[in-house]
């Protein structure tokens, strides 16, 4: 008995201290309130007709020496906390060499990506959570101070999960780079905490994304057709939530609605690592909903599908050719 309860606390320690070991990837972005108050906006066709603006970052690291300042700074505190980041200036680079992807391209096969420059941006780095940061610099006579306020938010929901706010203590000689930690390290210690306990609410709980699956009026079935599936005849929607209750983490997932060619599901819990070819590789949502698709694409319903990505946490199936 004695062994058996050994072997039991064993491996919760265990199970306990990898969920810990793993830590949330983070990139530092300035924010849109920064962006747009010094100036570095850009516009860019949504895909639909219409012209949207949005934060230019690559001009803002270009001209602002403060915000890559301030920026590298803040990424050298979650760094010494042992968060690994994903590097701003080094995602700009890398999205500059696919220029020639489009923000809206079709593939063979491989469907649309629909996405603003952020979500550009966050597609490039996979990053698990985004840190939004907000400065100025402020003066009191002779001495100078930084004003800021920093969010933590969910980059595939866009959920804030945390947030602080604060002034620094003036100073007469200290860099922008020393302002800031002055001025946030107060702070960072709930701040990284509450980013952790999200993160590891997501490995036990599942990454949350949302998946829509959509219907082409050729499609060669309807949501409300039926179909023998193990041994039944089911609906077709019946079908897709059987998949989902198999395949999200705890069997978390909501359909939020559906109707003759559409079914929608929100708050579906994807597992953040799967195991391929023996080794364990990260999973997004793309490659979950992927899974849904191929399962569909094989006997009996041999419906073609497409993907298309709409967001780093949002991704629509469309069935049928």
């Amino acid at each position: 008995m004695r062994k058996l309860l050994f072997i039991t606390v064993l491996a919760l320690l265990s199970t306990a201290l990898f969920s810990q070991a793993r830590k949330p990837v983070i990139m530092v972005i300035p924010s849109d309130a920064y962006c747009v108050r010094e100036g570095y906006v850009m516009t860019y066709d949504d895909g639909n007709g219409s012209t949207q603006s949005a934060p230019d970052y690559s001009k803002a690291f270009i001209s602002d020496e403060n915000l890559r300042l301030a920026v590298s700074e803040l990424s050298k505190i979650m760094a010494d906390r042992g968060f690994p980041l994903k590097d701003l200036e080094q995602t700009l680079k890398s999205m500059e060499t696919q220029q020639a992807e489009a923000a809206l391209f079709s593939g063979t096969g491989g469907g649309t990506i629909t996405e603003t420059p952020l979500d550009r941006l966050k597609r490039t780095a996979k990053a698990d959570i985004i840190m939004d940061l907000d400065f100025s610099i402020k003066s009191r006579g002779p001495q100078k101070y930084i004003s800021f306020n920093l969010r933590g938010v969910d980059a595939y929901t866009n959920k804030v999960i945390t947030a602080a706010s604060g002034d620094g203590a003036p100073s007469t000689a200290a860099t922008v780079g020393l302002l800031l930690e002055e001025a946030v390290l107060n702070y960072m210690d709930s701040f990284n905490a509450a980013l952790q306990s999200h993160f590891d609410d997501m490995f036990a709980n599942g990454r949350e994304v949302t998946i829509s699956v959509r219907m082409t009026d050729n499609c060669p079935l309807t949501m409300n057709d039926e179909v023998e599936f193990l041994g039944e005849v089911v609906l077709l929607s019946d079908v897709l939530d059987y998949w989902m209750d198999e395949n999200t983490v705890n069997h978390r997932f909501s359909r939020v609605s559906g109707g003759d060619s559409f079914v929608d599901y929100e708050q579906v819990r994807i597992p953040l690592y799967k195991t391929v070819l023996g080794k364990e590789r990260a999973i997004d949502t793309r490659g979950f909903a992927m899974d849904l698709a191929r399962f569909l694409n094989k006997e009996p319903f041999n419906l073609p599908y497409k993907i298309n990505e709409r967001g780093l946490g949002s991704v629509w199936i469309v069935l049928g050719d």
